[in-house]
This record gives C-alpha cells, structure tokens and sequence, in this order.
C-alpha cells in the first residue's frame, strides 16, 4: 500500500489515546445512541454522503454489533480477527476483503498498532451505479448482489451469506482499486461520488472474476460454495458445460448438485445453463451482426429448431423479431 497513504491511516485516534490512558472499552455513544449495539449511520456519515471510510479502533475489544449499512473492511497491513454471526471465526490478513450486509452481527478481537483496517460505511443506494456495471443477466451477479444487500427473490438466493471474505491480496487490480477509493475518499477528491462509484463499479467486476477466492470457513457453507463453484463454471464454460464434468470437477455426484442448484438457486443445472446460453445469444444480437445459426453454433446448440422454439419461449419472440426491435 501506498507510505503516505499508510502513515495517515495509523495514526493515533482520540478514541485511541483514551483507550490506551485507560478507558479500556469501545465509547459505544460514538457509535450509536439505541440501546442495542446497532452501528447507525447517521452517526458515521455526514448528511448527504453515500459512503465514508474510518480506520478501525485499534487496543480494544469491539464487542458485538450489527450496522444498519452496508460495511466493507480492508486490511491494509497486519491481521485482525472477526466473529461473524457467534460462531464463525475469521482472520482477515493484509489485502484481504469483508463485505457484511445488515443482518450481519461481527465482533472484534483488540488488535495492535500495525493492525491497520479500513471501515467503508456505504448505504445500499450508493451500489446503484455498481450494479447497472455488472451483466444483470449473470447468475454471480445475483449471487453477489444478495450477498450485499441480505435480501432474496422467492426461493433464488434464500440460503445466501451474510458475508462475503475474499482473499485477494495477490489480485493487483483490485488492490489498486482500493487504494484509489480509500486515496480519493481522504483527499475530497472533486466529482469523488461519480469517480467513486465508478471505482466500485470497477471493483465488483473484477471480483467476479475472483470468486474462487472467497473464503467461507464456516462449515454450513460448504453447499453456497457448490453452488457458487457451479454457477461460475456455467458462466465460464457454457458452450460446452454438462453436469456430468460438473460432477468430476467438484467431486460430487450429478443429481446431488441439481438438487442443490434447485434448492439454493431456484433452479436446475440443465434450466440455468439453458438461461445462460438464451441470454448470452441475447446479447450477441442486440451488440453484433453475426447471423443468427452462426449465434446459435456459437452458445452450444447444433440443433436450431429446437433454439428458436426456445428462444421464442424466453422472449416471446424470434431471434430475428428480437435483433430487429433492438436495433
């Protein structure tokens, strides 16, 4: 991480210089004024302001909280370690990412001087730009999104994490993209809401394409990490993708993984990659001029009757139909 930007992050806070004189103890009154250890908002942005950033409170046991925003941490250098919901046991290291939506609960082990983390305080509404930057057609999009906001439609989604940890320290892009949040965010940086949205927007794309570097260590969450495996080698490998290699790679058996897919997802592995490849062909003729037994070829079918029955089926209209009123 940048010195400059390193050396600001470290410094002593006043809630520190009282901790360590012998307070002793979290000053919950800067936090929130309800009873309940509720982390409010109001009381950590300015009016106005979508998004901030504080650096965690060193020397001190956090006792446990929820927020009623979405909170990013960062490790900027050294370690920390969280508990998430009373049970699950986290080590964040440097570089690493925490995203906890609302329903989330966290407490904090004391950590030392040169355990330097990053707290973003963003409200849900700042995400709007986030997300019309991800393809809203992909399955870990949604996966993503409902991870984020805590909240599910009918049955897709209703097993997902309130927390999402990636291991990214090695991933330079992201890193950087960071870096560039938390520099702009410090320095009130001018047209910072548009730049930092954006700069989100960047992030969320290039975690996508991380999400093997999730790392979900409570044991209940070995069947999202199935499914979250499944989806990205759909979204990955779709013009040839078979619940048959599926079942080899995750070492688990086929109708095993459909039933799960069914269950967290809503639907089968054969209707989501049937989804994936409509939408994909979507895509392809409304963005280019390839012909449309050619698209067809090209999302995995060899069968074209059966692609325009099906076509017609999801968009209620034909390939040509569909290309036409696009254009």
């Amino acid at each position: 991480m940048n010195q400059e930007l390193l050396e600001r992050l470290s410094r002593i806070s006043p809630e520190e210089k009282g901790i360590l004189a012998g307070d002793g103890r979290v000053q919950k009154s800067l936090y929130t004024s309800d009873n309940e250890f509720i982390v409010d908002s109001r009381q950590m942005l300015d009016a106005g302001k979508l998004i901030d950033i504080r650096p965690h409170t060193r020397f001190v046991h956090f006792p446990r909280h929820r927020h009623n925003y979405i909170e990013i941490i960062y490790m900027c250098s050294g370690t920390t370690t969280h508990i998430i919901n009373e049970s699950t046991r986290l080590i964040l290291e440097t570089g690493d990412l925490l995203f906890l939506n609302q329903q989330a609960t966290q407490e904090i082990l004391p950590a030392g001087e040169g355990d330097i983390a990053v707290n973003f305080i963003v409200l849900p509404e700042f995400f709007d730009r986030t997300f019309l930057m991800m393809d809203e057609r992909s399955f870990l999009r949604d996966f993503l999104v409902g991870s984020l906001k805590g909240s599910s439609n009918g049955e897709q989604g209703k097993n997902l994490a309130d927390y999402l940890h990636f291991h990214v320290s090695g991933i330079l892009p992201v890193q950087n993209l960071v870096e560039n949040l938390i520099w702009s965010l410090i320095n009130s940086e001018p047209n910072r809401r548009n730049i930092n949205q954006t700069t989100m927007g960047l992030l969320f794309l290039q975690l996508m394409n991380h999400t093997d570097k999730i790392n979900r260590d409570d044991p209940g969450s070995q069947e999202q990490n199935l499914a979250l495996a499944a989806m990205k080698y759909i979204e990955e490998n779709y013009q040839t993708a078979t619940l048959e290699e599926l079942s080899a790679r995750l070492g688990e058996p086929a109708y095993y993984l459909s039933r799960l897919l069914r269950r967290l997802c809503g639907q089968t592995f054969k209707n989501l990659l049937q989804t994936k490849r409509l939408n994909q062909s979507a895509f392809l003729l409304t963005t280019t001029s390839i012909p449309v037994e050619e698209i067809i070829a090209a999302v995995g079918y060899d069968n074209t009757s059966y692609f325009h029955r099906i076509f017609k089926e999801q968009f209620g209209m034909t390939p040509r139909a569909y290309r036409l009123s696009h254009s």
